[in-house]
């Protein structure tokens, strides 16, 4: 808002208002007066906007703290996580810890391809051990074809119904009418197969002659068949006789026979899931006499040596984000990019991951596993160390490393440790009947819940994860003995302060609450300038209202006298 004027007199004075940018001067015959009521609100408004400016940069500073928690409580997260698989050594079918993997190897005695005669899976948690196999005969389906036929796809002529399955499952009935093919015959038992186990195809054994082949879906089951009204149907396609027999037979249907560490056995299909707990054989051909199949199956432990490189590398990257954290200039402050530099409770948790790696379980340490640290101060993986250790001592890595769990009753196995293992002593009970009810600790039984003949720990108390199957008929109390190899403690530490009640999200919440407020003062500061301004804005009209008006009656005044002087 600038106003200017000007008028014409005889006097000559200067004035000022104290404390103003007004300024009001008539020189000769001219007085003019300019005053720039924008700058003078602008520069008061801005004054009082300094105090939001000043605690707006306080919530810059502290979004910038939250930021560097967030990515702490990340890497810590991704640490915990690749730590899960280490951490617990239950071997059991439900286990998916890196100790429960298992591979297996087939190789051969005598003049037989180990690879080209058997193909085979092993669960986690399958039992480990060495065993021969010799496969006597593979099982298989019965296989029928029928007599030339001039066409496949011209009318047979045939109007009838006959009933198709294989022995011992489901049959359905097909009928057939004049105006269909062979073709059309083979598209209609295809369309029961999933009833039957049957399917059908045709055969071009030669121009202008076709053959319906017959066979069943499952091995070591015959196909059977009658003709139930109207045309025999399949007689009339040569695949049976007048008797209702099969005319050819091109493979008969057989059982698998096999012998497993001296056990003679006998399965109906080639895929034989059923012998040993968590392993699958998939029987591919017969061994020749006097040769044999050597299976072994062992701990996975490559699936460890990946866990523990993973390790190595998760913790290198916390570790790199505290470094980073901790930056200083050359004159030893603080970098302007450490935004938690000398933070208490972040120093705190690298030290506690240190104070672990430098621990010990049964003699072994981490050094023992080829874990070091370079001149860098990075931890570092010998992998020779590592597969020479897990090759000759893979109990004591399994123990430094993960948590174990044991009980005092052989009724009470241990299904899971769960990442936070408890040492207790567990009340069981047992009703009249010999059926489990409950299970209690010092009398509180919010800890377990009973599925079954199964306790499991309840979420959201400290047995989350433990599972325990119980076979006894009696009641009784049992102690439970758990410790923590060292992988379970970093899980503990990494896991525990990146959670959503762990000490970072405690001062990431009283940040984010303490930015809350300070920008409910921002608002009220810039409010309550706001308000000011108009104020201003109407004070200042005002000055300039009675400014132009005293001025008015200057010129007034100045005419009066110019008039007077003339006469």
């Amino acid at each position: 808002m600038t106003v200017s004027s000007a008028t014409s007199g005889t006097s000559g004075t200067t004035s000022s208002s104290p404390g103003s940018a007004s300024t009001v001067t008539t020189t000769g015959t001219t007085n003019s007066t300019s005053i720039d009521w924008d700058a003078l609100i602008e520069a008061e408004v801005n004054a009082k906007l300094a105090q939001a400016t000043s605690i707006t940069t306080t919530i810059t500073a502290n979004q910038a703290k939250i930021s560097a928690y967030q990515t702490l409580q990340t890497e810590l997260s991704t640490l915990a996580s690749g730590l899960t698989s280490l951490s617990s050594s239950i071997i059991n079918s439900l286990a998916t810890n890196a100790f429960a993997t298992r591979s297996a190897t087939i190789s051969s005695t005598g003049d037989v391809s180990a690879s080209s005669a058997l193909n085979m899976s092993v669960n986690s948690g399958s039992a480990t051990g060495d065993h021969t196999l010799q496969i006597t005969q593979l099982a298989a389906a019965q296989k029928v074809i029928g007599t030339a036929q001039s066409s496949a796809t011209a009318e047979l002529g045939y109007s009838g119904t006959f009933s198709l399955g294989l022995a011992g499952g489901s049959n359905a009935d097909i009928t057939i009418s004049s105006g269909m093919s062979m073709q059309d015959v083979v598209d209609a038992i295809n369309a029961q197969t999933s009833t039957t186990n049957v399917q059908a195809s045709i055969v071009q054994v030669s121009s202008g002659s076709y053959e319906m082949v017959l066979t069943g879906t499952q091995d070591a089951a015959d196909i059977t068949y009658s003709s139930t009204s109207g045309d025999d149907i399949l007689s009339k396609l040569g695949v049976t006789g007048t008797s209702g027999a099969f005319t050819d037979v091109l493979q008969k249907s057989q059982a698998a026979e096999f012998t497993l560490d001296g056990i003679a056995l006998t399965r109906n299909t080639n895929d034989i899931s059923d012998v040993l707990t968590g392993v699958t054989f998939d029987l591919l051909q017969p061994t020749p006499a006097g040769t044999t199949l050597n299976v072994s199956i062992d701990t996975d432990t490559t699936q460890i040596a990946t866990a523990l490189q993973t390790f190595v590398t998760n913790y290198n990257a916390f570790r790199d984000q505290v470094i980073a954290q901790s930056a200083q200039n050359s004159d030893g402050s603080a970098s302007s990019s450490a935004v938690l530099f000398g933070d208490s409770t972040m120093r705190d948790i690298m030290t506690q991951l240190q104070q672990v790696l430098s621990g010990s379980v049964g003699n072994m340490t981490m050094a023992d596993l080829g874990l070091s640290f370079n001149e860098n101060n990075e931890l570092q993986l010998d992998t020779g160390t590592l597969s020479t250790v897990l090759t000759q001592n893979l109990a004591g890595v399994t123990k430094l490393l993960s948590a174990q769990t044991t009980t005092s009753s052989s009724q009470l196995s241990v299904i899971n440790t769960g990442t936070s293992p408890q040492s207790f002593t567990l009340d069981v009970t047992v009703d009249s009947t010999g059926t489990l009810t409950g299970a209690s600790i010092n009398g509180d039984s919010s800890g377990f819940s009973v599925v079954g003949n199964t306790l499991i720990g309840n979420a959201g108390t400290i047995y989350a994860g433990m599972a325990f199957s119980y076979t006894g008929t009696t009641s009784q109390s049992i102690t439970v003995t758990s410790t923590s190899g060292l992988a379970s403690q970093l899980y503990q530490i990494a896991n525990t302060s990146a959670g959503t009640s762990g000490q970072l999200q405690t001062l990431i919440g009283n940040l984010q609450s303490r930015d809350t407020d300070l920008q409910g003062q921002v608002n009220d500061v810039q409010s309550n300038a706001a308000t000011f301004k108009a104020q201003l804005q109407v004070q200042y009209a005002n000055y300039q209202a009675a400014i132009e008006s005293a001025n008015n009656t200057l010129g007034y005044l100045k005419a009066l006298l110019d008039a007077s002087s003339g006469n």
